[in-house]
C-alpha cells in the first residue's frame, strides 16, 4: 500500500515524465504493430497503456488464460524503448462470465438488469464479481511479474463513470452488511436515519431497503447519505482487492487509477491512499460545463484544479487529442495547435505525466469516430506532429517540472465526499458547494490569480485566503485549523449554511452555524430563506425538471416581490439563492447589510479580526457581482495579485514551483495572436530559453513556460506574507 499523505502540494514521485498513449493492439492487424512502435518512438513516447477491455482475450473461458497477443505486443514496443502499463480488465467482463453468473449484473432503480454488450455493466459490490476480479488480476500479475517492459498498472477503467448505482440483490445484501458493521444495533441506524419520520424505522438490518428515487416520494437524507457512502466504500474495496494482489506480486510496480466522472468515490479515504498517484482523464470539449463556463479552456482548468485538490499532482491517462464521440454525443474537434496547448494546460495544472487518447481510432464498436494520434487511414497528420512536439518538450523539461506543485494564493474548500453527497440528498434547487465555488474559481482564472481547491485537513500555510462554500457538514477540528490559519495572517471566508447539519444529515440542535463556527465568526443565524436564482424567472423554476410546482410563464413569481438586496461599500447588489439574517458579537465588523424589506440594516456579511488575519462570514450564496465585490475588498490587503497584470482575454496563466524554481505557464487559448504585457523577467523554456521581460507575443494557441529568476524572484519573495513559505 502507498504510504503517501494526501495533499494538494504533493508531486508524483517519478523519475521521468510519462508520455504516450492508450494502445489497443487487439484492434488492428499485427502487421501494423512494428510500424506503430517505430512511430511512437520517433514521437518521443516512452509508455503505452493496454488491455483494459480485453478480459475475453486474456481468459477466453473460465480458468484458461492466453497472454500471447499482449506478450508479443509488449515485446514489440519494448524493442523500441517503449514501456507498458497494464490494466486490470474488469470494466468489461466476458460474456461467459455473465452467462454463468447473471446475478453479477447491475440493476437500475426501475429493476432492470444491465446487459452484456456495453461496459461497467457488472456490480462491483457483488462478492461473485469480486472473486473473478481477484482471479484475473492475480493471473495477469503473476504472468507479467518478470516482464521488464511492464512498469506499472492501472486498476479497472473510469470506475463509476457509466453507472455508479446498483439496486441488485447483491448490492442490497452488501449494503445491509455495511450498515450492520457501521451501527451495530438497529436502533442506532433508526436514530441516524430519523426512523420516526414517516414510520421509516426497521426492526433488523435484513429489513433495510435500498433508497429508490421517488418511491413514491423522497427517502430520508440520512438513508441516501449512507447509500452513497456504501457505494464509495464498495468501490474502494473492489479496487483494494486488485491493489493488494499487485503489490504482493511485485512491490516495485506503480499502481494508479484513471478517473472519469468522479461519482461515488471518496478520494480522501482508502481509494486514493491505496494508489501511488491518481490519474484523471480529461476531455475539455466534452463536458456539460462547456456551455456554462463559456469555453473548453475554463472547463479543463476547473476539472483539473478540482481533481488536484484530492491528493496533489496526477497523471492524465487520457487526454483529448481529436474529435470524440459515442452514438449519442460528440465533442468539438481541436484545431491545429490546440492538442499541444490542451496538453500543456494539463501540465500547468499539475500533470506529471500524460497520454493522448488514443494512438489510433477503432474501426468498429461504439467509438468508431473517437479519433487518436493516427487517423483511420493510418496517417499521422497535425495531431501526430503536435504530440511529438509536446513529448519532446516534456522529456527535455522533466527535470525542472517534476517535483513542483501548483501555486495557490486563493484556496477553495473542496474534495470532501460527505458534503457533496449531503447536498445531493436535499438540494432544494440550490447550487452544490462545488457549483457555488465555481464563481470564485472563474473570477480568479479570468484574471490570472493563482487559485485551486484544497481540503481543510491539508496544509493551509501556502494560501493567503480560503473560501468554504456552504459545507453543511462540519467538524470542530476543521474550525481549529481555520482559526490557526487566520491567526497567522490568512483570510477565511465562510459561506451561508456551513455547519448546519451533523454527520447523520440531521439539522443541528444549536443556533447555526453551530458552537465552534459561531465562536470563530462571531455570528449567529437568526432567520433564513430561499431566494430566486440570479436571473431566474421565478423561485420555483428549478422544480419543473423534477415534476414539482410550476409557475405560469406570464405570472410574476412571488419571489420577485421578495427580492433581497444588500449594500457592500457604495454598491447595492441582489442576493442569490438564499439569505440569512445575522446577529453579531461586539468584536465583529459589518461588511455588508441587507438594504430592503424587513431586514433592512441587518448584517449580511461580517468580518472578525483574529490574530494577524480575519474570518469573514457571508449570509448568502455567491453571485458574479458579489464575488467581484468581495475580491476587491479582501484580495489586496493579503497580497493576492494576478500572476500577470492586465491579462488579455483568452490567455491563461498559472505557476508551478518548489524551493528551487518558479515556472510561469502562459497559454493563448484563442486562435488569434495575443500580446501580453507585464510579463516578469525570465527565460522561455519552450523557445530555446529566450530571455523574456515585459512583453510576450504568442501566436494563436501559442504557449510559453517562463522560468523566473534573478531580480524577479527576489521581488516576488518580498511580497509574500509572513504565513507563507517563500523561496530562499
Amino acid at each position: 500500500m502507498s504510504d503517501k499523505t494526501l495533499s494538494v502540494w504533493n508531486p508524483v514521485k517519478t523519475d521521468r515524465f510519462l508520455v504516450g498513449a492508450p494502445h489497443y493492439p487487439e484492434h488492428v492487424d499485427e502487421n501494423y504493430w512494428e510500424r506503430d512502435a517505430e512511430r511512437m518512438a520517433k514521437a518521443g513516447f516512452n509508455v503505452v497503456r493496454m488491455a483494459e477491455f480485453a478480459w475475453h482475450i486474456l481468459e477466453p473461458k473460465l480458468g484458461t488464460f492466453d497472454f500471447d497477443l499482449f506478450d508479443r505486443a509488449i515485446a514489440m514496443l519494448g524493442r523500441y524503448g517503449i514501456n507498458t502499463i497494464m490494466c486490470t480488465p474488469t470494466a468489461t467482463p466476458p460474456r461467459w462470465l455473465t452467462v454463468a453468473h447473471p446475478e453479477i449484473l447491475r440493476v437500475d432503480g426501475k429493476g432492470r438488469p444491465m446487459s452484456h454488450g456495453s461496459r461497467q455493466h457488472c456490480d462491483t459490490a457483488s462478492p461473485v464479481f469480486r472473486e473473478h476480479s481477484r482471479r484475473i488480476t492475480k493471473a495477469m500479475a503473476e504472468h507479467y511479474r518478470d516482464n521488464p517492459f511492464v512498469v506499472g498498472w492501472q486498476t479497472d477503467n473510469e470506475l463509476n463513470t457509466s453507472m455508479p448505482e446498483s439496486f441488485s440483490k447483491a448490492t442490497l445484501t452488501e449494503f445491509q452488511a455495511f450498515l450492520a458493521s457501521k451501527y451495530g444495533e438497529i436502533g442506532k441506524l433508526n436514530t441516524a436515519w430519523g426512523g420516526d419520520f414517516w414510520a421509516t424505522a426497521y426492526d433488523d438490518f435484513d429489513q433495510v431497503v435500498l433508497p429508490i428515487e421517488f418511491g413514491p416520494t423522497f427517502p430520508s437524507p440520512g438513508h441516501l447519505q449512507d447509500y452513497h457512502r456504501f457505494l464509495a466504500f464498495s468501490t474502494a474495496r473492489f479496487q483494494h482487492d486488485q491493489v493488494e494482489i499487485l503489490r504482493a506480486v511485485k512491490p516495485s510496480w506503480f499502481v494508479f487509477h484513471n478517473l472519469g466522472g468522479l461519482r461515488d468515490i471518496d478520494f480522501r479515504g482508502q481509494f486514493s491512499t491505496d494508489l501511488d498517484f491518481v490519474g484523471y482523464d480529461i476531455y475539455p470539449m466534452l463536458y456539460d460545463e462547456f456551455q456554462r463556463l463559456g469555453n473548453h479552456a475554463k472547463v479543463q482548468a476547473l476539472h483539473l484544479d478540482i481533481c488536484r485538490g484530492f491528493s496533489g499532482n496526477y497523471i492524465v491517462p487520457e487526454q483529448q487529442s481529436g474529435f470524440g464521440s459515442q452514438p449519442g454525443f460528440c465533442t468539438l474537434t481541436p484545431e491545429p495547435g490546440e492538442l499541444r496547448r490542451m496538453a500543456l494546460s494539463s501540465v500547468a495544472h499539475g500533470a506529471d505525466g500524460l497520454m493522448f487518447f488514443r494512438w489510433r481510432p477503432a474501426h468498429f464498436g461504439a467509438e468508431i469516430y473517437w479519433m487518436g494520434i493516427i487517423d483511420h487511414d493510418d496517417i499521422g497528420r497535425h495531431r501526430y506532429e503536435e504530440a511529438k512536439r509536446f513529448a519532446t518538450e516534456m522529456t527535455a523539461l522533466a527535470p525542472k517540472i517534476l517535483g513542483t506543485y501548483v501555486r495557490m494564493d486563493v484556496g477553495i474548500a473542496g474534495s470532501d465526499f460527505d458534503n457533496q453527497e449531503a447536498h445531493k440528498t436535499y438540494p432544494i434547487g440550490l447550487p452544490s458547494p462545488q457549483d457555488d465555488a465555481i464563481l470564485l474559481h472563474q473570477y480568479c482564472y479570468d484574471r490570472g490569480i493563482a487559485c485551486g481547491f484544497i481540503h481543510p485537513e491539508d496544509d493551509l500555510s501556502k494560501l493567503k485566503l480560503l473560501y468554504v462554500p456552504h459545507w453543511v457538514m462540519w467538524k470542530d477540528e476543521w474550525t481549529e485549523r481555520l482559526k490557526s490559519f487566520a491567526e497567522q495572517g490568512g483570510t477565511v471566508v465562510i459561506g451561508a449554511r456551513t455547519g448546519t447539519r451533523n454527520e447523520d444529515n440531521h439539522v443541528i440542535r444549536e443556533t447555526a452555524p453551530g458552537t465552534s463556527l459561531s465562536q470563530l465568526t462571531g455570528v449567529r443565524v437568526e432567520d433564513f430563506g430561499r431566494l430566486a436564482a440570479p436571473g431566474a424567472n421565478g423561485l420555483f423554476d428549478v422544480m419543473e425538471r423534477s415534476g414539482g410546482l410550476v409557475i405560469p410563464p406570464n405570472k410574476p413569481a412571488e419571489s420577485h416581490r421578495r427580492e433581497r438586496r444588500f449594500k457592500i461599500g457604495n454598491r447595492e447588489l441582489v442576493g442569490g439563492y438564499f439569505y440569512e439574517n445575522l446577529a453579531i458579537t461586539s468584536d465583529v465588523e459589518v461588511v455588508a447589510a441587507w438594504s430592503n424589506r424587513y431586514a433592512e440594516g441587518q448584517p449580511m456579511a461580517t468580518s472578525r479580526k483574529l490574530g494577524k488575519g480575519q474570518v469573514v462570514y457571508i449570509g448568502t450564496y455567491l453571485t458574479p457581482d458579489l464575488t467581484a465585490a468581495l475580491a476587491e475588498r479582501l484580495f489586496a490587503p493579503v497580497g493576492i495579485e494576478p500572476l500577470i497584470g492586465d491579462l488579455p482575454e483568452g490567455v491563461e496563466v498559472t505557476m508551478r514551483m518548489n524551493d528551487h524554481c518558479r515556472l510561469l505557464f502562459i497559454q493563448n487559448y484563442t486562435d488569434q495572436p495575443a500580446a501580453i504585457g507585464g510579463v516578469p523577467a525570465g527565460r522561455d523554456l519552450l523557445d530555446d530559453e529566450k530571455p523574456v521581460a515585459g512583453r510576450l507575443d504568442l501566436e494563436g494557441y501559442g504557449c510559453a513556460i517562463i522560468e523566473l529568476g534573478g531580480e524577479l524572484a527576489r521581488g516576488v519573495e518580498a511580497k509574500e506574507l509572513p504565513h507563507t513559505n517563500p523561496l530562499p
